[in-house]
């Protein structure tokens, strides 16, 4: 791979994702790291080609309305030398699945805990996501220049409920109305705001320690006290930083600060640019190992968006470079279809906007603009015959029946849903009887969002009737016992979009009972989504 003064590019990577429960302050981290990286001129607005052109996180119309994320989004950045692919992903609980596969496709992440909540319960299943996929994990304790729960309090809850050592690199300086800044305890700096008291962060002041009167003459005495009370106690009952240990996932350093008051958002980037790992290697068949250092081009796609400009009815794959030096034009082996593809015109993505990619690094996540070829789970390589491993597809715990109010526009309805399912954003099943698809959800609010963008992309109207099903199961068994499942339980039989064959059951009793009936089959929850090579 080509390199640059003896250092390989991708070296300089940093792919990350950032995760939290909803409101927790997600998406104004985003726009004020963007912000702080030179990638934007102000929170909402792109630094290019004109001011009218937005390039907010959340740019479907629906995110806009509601306030929340419901898909992931792609921005790169570059800042001192190093490029950041900052991958934004939902946080509402109902659009998990997207969150599960972005997962899979970044290096480290941020967890993003509000002061006055703590741990949620969104925050920590994708933890958990997190922890099983051994992913270095960066802890962002937000809103403190709001009322929020005592530092050491919020320490000890990560410790304790995600069975991780905690490193705190920054203190709050007070907290709501006596909220005064940031001190990094170990660099003896002050980060404060030079007009009135818990105003933005305009300003860092070097300080000899806690007894400067740069914090002495400024900070109220009971704010002075607990700052020091908790440096002292930090120091000897919270681990001491410790990078391989961040590394493997065992320990997650501390930052406190305040997105909206631009608290904590340098140091975050300087610390992802020191600590955070460049891109690691990836699992894939056969027992292979992809390392990033590799001569040639392999990669994944982890997510498809239909339909980021309307006006041209696009499908862009999202791929994540795990190897090799991409370069536009390439042909590239589409492993599951068995064919060359010619990639002419990938893109480098800020939220909405584009701009081609001429050059790519392992790390890097580009934009395959395709007409339907390329689904969740595809690999590309410069010829090898594999697949990367380890993308997930989850059982759906909301099952409803499509209804269409124009039956003339059954074509339009199921190429909108195909292309919905191939994004991940729902799960379609056809049933063994019958010429009504099912939709499968994890959250009631992805119904929604089908709908919506069924009416505002296809131009058709849609709504859901309840199906006597709760859930769905994958089957893995041999084809006699199948077939003779098949013939005892019709009504209950489907194929997902890959003609993988599903049970739908009714109720857990059901699930129980027909475990027990067919004890050589087995009854996925999940399933991996890989292609035979």
């Amino acid at each position: 791979m080509t390199s640059l003064n003896g250092v390989a590019p991708y070296q300089a990577r940093r792919t990350f994702a950032i995760i939290s429960h909803p409101d927790a302050g997600k998406t104004t981290l985003t726009e004020k790291l963007l912000l702080s990286g030179g990638a934007i001129r102000a929170a909402g607005q792109v630094r290019a080609r004109g001011e009218r052109r937005r390039a907010r996180s959340d740019w479907m119309k629906i995110e806009q309305e509601r306030g929340i994320s419901v898909s992931s989004s792609v921005m790169t950045f570059e800042r001192r030398g190093i490029v950041y692919n900052l991958l934004d992903t939902p946080g509402h609980e109902d659009f998990s699945e997207d969150t599960y596969r972005t997962l899979t496709a970044v290096d480290a992440a941020i967890m993003v805990i509000d002061a006055a909540k703590g741990i949620e319960t969104q925050t920590r299943k994708l933890f958990e996501v997190c922890r099983l996929r051994d992913i270095p994990l960066i802890t962002f304790v937000n809103k403190i220049d709001r009322e929020g729960r005592h530092a050491l309090e919020l320490l000890d809850e990560v410790q304790e409920v995600l069975a991780l050592d905690v490193s705190p690199q920054t203190w709050p300086v007070g907290m709501g109305s006596d909220f005064f800044g940031v001190y990094d305890w170990q660099k003896k700096k002050f980060h404060t705001s030079a007009g009135e008291r818990g105003g933005a962060y305009t300003q860092t002041k070097d300080v000899s320690g806690l007894d400067d009167e740069i914090l002495t003459g400024t900070v109220f005495d009971r704010v002075l006290n607990e700052l020091e009370e908790n440096v002292e106690l930090g120091a000897e009952g919270y681990a001491e930083f410790d990078r391989e240990s961040f590394l493997e996932g065992h320990l997650t350093p501390v930052f406190f600060g305040s997105a909206l008051r631009d608290y904590g958002i340098e140091e975050l980037l300087d610390f992802i640019a020191e600590f955070a790992p460049p891109p690691h290697s990836q699992p894939a068949t056969g027992g292979r190992t992809i390392m990033p250092g590799e001569d040639k081009v392999t990669g994944f796609v982890f997510k498809v968006q239909a339909n980021m400009d309307p006006k041209h009815r696009d499908r862009i794959a999202f791929l994540r470079l795990c190897s090799g030096t991409f370069r536009r034009g390439m042909k590239l082996k589409h492993v599951r279809a068995g064919k060359q593809i010619a990639v002419t015109a990938p893109i480098f993505f800020f939220a909405e906007e584009r701009e081609i990619a001429d050059l790519a690094y392992p790390g890097d996540v580009i934009g395959v603009p395709n007409h339907g070829q390329l689904r969740v789970g595809d690999t590309l390589t410069e010829g090898e015959n594999i697949h990367v491993t380890g993308l997930p597809a989850f059982a759906p715990e909301i099952l409803r029946r499509v209804r269409l109010a124009d039956t003339m526009r059954v074509k339009q309805m199921r190429q909108g849903l195909q292309d919905l399912a191939e994004e991940g954003l729902v799960q379609i099943f056809k049933p063994d009887l019958g010429s009504n698809w099912i939709v499968g959800v994890v959250g009631a609010l992805q119904l929604d969002v089908v709908v919506d963008r069924l009416n505002a992309e296809y131009g058709t109207e849609i709504g859901f009737e309840t199906v006597p099903y709760t859930t769905a199961r994958w089957i893995e068994t041999d084809s006699q016992t199948l077939q003779k499942m098949i013939e005892g339980h019709r009504m209950s039989i489907a194929n997902d979009r890959d003609d993988k064959p599903v049970f739908l059951f009714k109720n857990a009793w059901e699930i129980g009972h027909v475990t027990e009936k067919y004890p050589d089959v087995k009854f996925r929850e999940t399933r991996e989504i890989v292609y035979e090579a």
